[in-house]
């Protein structure tokens, strides 16, 4: 009989719950569910770039369906209000639900510790929603600022407290930083009347990091992004038009709670026991909670280590936990032994806006560009395992390409974008040249007895030998140098190569050659192509049908529009080893600057890419999804 697991949440707990169910338990009868009031994915820990306008709002949330297409489990929108564990039971606005076994993954919300008009007045960033109203508050604010002629009340308008100086606080204020800059421009506001305030009732900001980090960090806001840094500060009221704290009012119209959490407001729904400030749910080493079959994971589960500290709330902690519990689910489906979920958090990366991140990561403090760096890294793989290539590809062309905040000079020149189609004639252009070259050489007798030595000129000693796409002739050669640089590692060499016949140049062509590491007579590459590839005359004929069918495959490649990212590449790997064996006359340079075109998607204008890129990464996702391999897929699940 089927076994019915319902997940509620989609968060990245619970997502990685209804993932690794899927995979892991694909030879057991199960009925998998993942219930949440959205019919999408929040990318939580990008909430800031879409509250300080860097990214679009739609570039962090992730339909469900395009993470789960293709797997057993069943998406349920609903909202679930009430939690009846003692008869295996959920009720939500839409339906009720009956489970065997209930993972708990609803998260947490912000903690507002009673401060008096906190909870009414200040903004709050912990959702999507959250975001988008942060976003289009602070643009509201400058909108009203720029027309208002009460002195006091711009100044108001153009104050902004951040609350908390975690890395979600950081964060905020770091991206607010930056946009305030295209704000300020954009409304006729002077930079110097708008003050940004980060406030917190620690010593530190940043206090999760070693103290080195912490102290980069706070120099950063403070010296480059003008950010006014109030610690060993509490909030201890706050009002429609000011916030008050333990030194002094702060009159503004704009406060983003983001001090301390707790577990969703949901909890307050469980008949379940918790533990802690936060109101956490209590779970043994299991994850388990005291109801039978519930287990609970992510911020609002209370799982400790060994030494009974619960886990942060955090991200890789959630993720860990949730892959734990589901192997225990599983496990005691199958009458197994449970094993004690393990956590390893392996550290974290803050970013400050655009250009800054500081990190700790498995003790080890990296710098700045090696941490913003390790962010687009850490973000990429977490796509990649929701979503297959398609996550990280569209996640790097929203931060490097689409990003909304004002860009630096290199910036501006990168991110521009054309259109596919404008390089159709380019692809196809060079696909027949190589086509052409290579069927050429089959006539000449590639396949059939020794060339590439001729080819090469290696065997009659010449210093710069033929074209690297053109057939070599008989009779002497003459090299007229036009420019050298001879730095050893890399040579350069810019000449005329001259066809003689009785002393007489009968034709004259400039080419260019690259020698790396040439030492004396030392030559590295064509030392290579000497002791193996003109070792034997069957190495010889083996390395020149391999050049020859490589020169018709990227031809045909180019020319349908399959892999032509790939066979860009193959052609710029062939121009760069003729360009450093042979040498590359003036006629053919163009290639190498036409494979870099060539790259930047022209096999899906009019070419097989369009549909082939997309059916290899379905079935990608579905072996990674499901641990097996289709092929085929219906219609009604494509993928817009």
């Amino acid at each position: 009989m089927s076994k019915k697991i319902l997940i509620v949440g989609a968060g990245y707990a619970g997502i990685e719950a209804a993932l690794h169910l899927n995979k892991k338990g694909k030879k057991d009868d199960l009925s998998i569910s993942l219930i949440d009031k959205n019919h999408y994915h929040t990318l939580l820990t990008e909430l800031h770039e879409v509250a300080g306008n860097r990214q679009d709002a739609e570039a962090i949330r992730i339909p469900l369906k395009k993470i789960f297409r293709d797997t057993r489990v069943n998406l349920i929108q609903d909202e679930i209000k009430t939690f009846d564990f003692d008869n295996k039971t959920l009720v939500g606005e839409r339906d009720s639900y009956t489970y065997d076994y209930c993972i708990v993954a609803i998260g947490s919300s912000p903690a507002f510790y009673g401060i008096p008009g906190l909870k009414e007045h200040a903004l709050t960033l912990w959702s999507f929603d959250d975001a988008v109203k942060v976003r289009d508050h602070i643009e509201a604010s400058f909108i009203k600022a720029s027309s208002e002629t009460d002195p006091v009340e711009r100044a108001r308008l153009l104050t902004f407290v951040v609350g908390g100086a975690g890395f979600t606080g950081v964060e905020m204020i770091g991206e607010l930083a930056h946009w305030v800059k295209s704000l300020c421009r954009d409304y006729d506001i002077d930079r110097g009347e708008v003050r940004l305030v980060l406030l917190d009732l620690l010593d530190r900001v940043l206090p999760a990091l070693h103290e080195k980090s912490s102290k980069k960090a706070h120099q950063y806001m403070t010296k480059k992004l003008g950010i006014e840094v109030m610690l060993k500060t509490n909030i201890t009221e706050m009002k429609e038009d000011r916030v008050l704290t333990s030194q002094g009012e702060i009159e503004t119209r704009t406060v983003i709670w983001c001090a301390g959490v707790c577990c969703n407001d949901q909890c307050e729904e469980l008949e379940v026991e918790r533990t802690g400030r936060g109101k956490r749910i209590q779970v043994n080493e299991f994850a388990q909670t005291d109801k039978e079959g519930v287990y609970a994971v992510g911020d609002c589960s209370a799982l400790a280590d060994e030494s009974g500290v619960p886990y942060a709330a955090m991200v890789e902690n959630a993720i860990q936990a949730a892959e734990g519990a589901s192997d225990n689910i599983l496990k005691e489906i199958r009458g197994q032994e449970l094993e004690p979920v393990k956590v390893t958090f392996h550290g974290t990366m803050v970013c400050i806006g655009n250009y800054f991140a500081v990190s700790d990561i498995m003790g080890k403090r990296l710098p700045s560009w090696l941490s913003l760096v390790m962010k687009f890294v850490v973000n990429a793989h977490y796509l990649f395992e929701i979503m297959g290539f398609r996550g990280p590809a569209h996640y790097l062309k929203e931060e490097v390409v689409n990003r909304k905040q004002e860009k630096r000079f290199l910036a501006r020149h990168y991110s521009p974008t054309t259109q596919s189609w404008w390089l159709l004639p380019l692809r196809m252009f060079m696909g027949f040249y190589w086509l052409y070259e290579g069927v050429q050489k089959v006539f000449q007798g590639w396949f059939n007895g020794p060339k590439l030595a001729e080819f090469m000129g290696m065997s009659r000693g010449y210093e710069v030998a033929q074209d690297a796409v053109s057939a070599a002739t008989s009779g002497g050669l003459r090299i007229d140098d036009i420019f050298n640089l001879k730095l050893h590692i890399v040579n350069f060499q810019l000449a005329y190569a001259s066809q003689m016949q009785e002393g007489v140049a009968i034709s004259k062509d400039m080419f260019a050659k690259f020698d790396i590491f040439q030492f004396g007579s030392f030559n590295l590459v064509p030392a290579i192509i000497e002791n193996w590839a003109l070792s034997s005359q069957g190495w010889e004929v083996f390395f020149q049908i391999a050049v020859t069918l490589g020169e018709i495959v990227v031809g045909l490649m180019l020319l349908s529009g399959t892999f032509a990212f790939i066979a860009s590449v193959i052609s710029l790997a062939l121009m760069a080893m003729f360009a450093t064996s042979t040498g590359v006359y003036f006629h053919t340079w163009w290639l190498a600057f036409a494979s870099i075109a060539t790259m930047g998607g022209s096999g899906r204008a009019f070419g097989m890419d369009q549909y082939l890129l997309p059916w290899l990464d379905r079935v990608w996702t579905h072996v990674w999804k499901n641990g097996k391999l289709k092929l085929f897929f219906s219609k009604k699940n494509k993928q817009s």
